[in-house]
């Protein structure tokens, strides 16, 4: 560890300095935090799964920009790597909400005792779903990762906060027949925003999968009429 990082400083893998797709609506930051426990073959930034990786930007430095952009973004999104696999998240979040911006965090709910004490601070939420919560293990590559998965998804709706949940697809880990099953599963839990969006092959580091191609199903009206009238909010990305 340098001598310049206290112990609890963010390990940071990335900046994006404005956005508009991060966190719909916003005009925001992205803070992305190195480290993730999981090891999902489609993940599109696989250089931040190390936790441990070699980083180029300091936690203060971020802070330093985030204080020349007040009253020019709007928003601060922590992104991943999976920001709560770190115990420096918690006062990372207070020292951003202390310069006025509102918060919002992307995560895979890999760490629901970590997520249960940020969510009274953030501001919106956005949630990966990788699959049925029986089937995590098969995307993920970590056994159990579904129970985590759902307390995570348990907390988000009962905590109030506003929020969206995602699936990304890939025909080679999720055929279009377990999309609806999938999207029922969650609207009986009390979902009610949701999107489907396609893998990007951009920083993929699985050849299989870039090799068999991205997820036409998507493009389907009847395939998703009938996952949108499940929820009160749908939509569908394609690349």
């Amino acid at each position: 560890m340098s001598a310049s990082r206290p112990r609890a400083a963010l390990r940071i893998g990335g900046l994006t300095p404005l956005s508009l797709s991060d966190w719909p609506g916003q005009l925001a930051a992205v803070v992305f935090c190195q480290g993730c426990p999981w090891r999902c073959g489609y993940c599109h930034n696989p250089h931040l799964i190390p936790p441990r990786a070699v980083t180029s930007l300091e936690w203060n430095d971020v802070l330093a920009f985030l204080e020349r952009r007040r009253g020019l973004l709007d928003a601060v999104v922590f992104s991943g790597g999976e920001p709560t696999l770190q115990a420096g998240i918690t006062r990372a979040l207070r020292q951003v909400k202390a310069l006025g911006f509102k918060l919002g965090l992307h995560t895979a709910g890999a760490y629901p005792r970590r997520l249960v004490e940020l969510l009274p601070g953030l501001d919106w939420v956005a949630m990966d779903i990788k699959a049925s919560f029986a089937d995590y293990a098969a995307t993920t590559g970590v056994a159990d990762s579904g129970a985590p998965a759902l307390e995570s998804v348990r907390l988000i709706l009962a905590s109030g906060i506003a929020y969206e949940f995602r699936t990304t697809v890939h025909p080679d880990l999720l055929p279009a027949a377990a999309l609806p099953a999938l999207a029922g599963s969650l609207a009986r839990l009390g979902v009610r925003h949701y999107a489907l969006q396609e893998f990007r092959p951009q920083g993929c580091a699985s050849h299989a999968l870039n090799a068999s191609g991205t997820s036409p199903y998507l493009s389907d009206a009847a395939l998703t009429g009938t996952i949108a009238p499940l929820f009160d909010s749908f939509c569908v990305r394609q690349s």
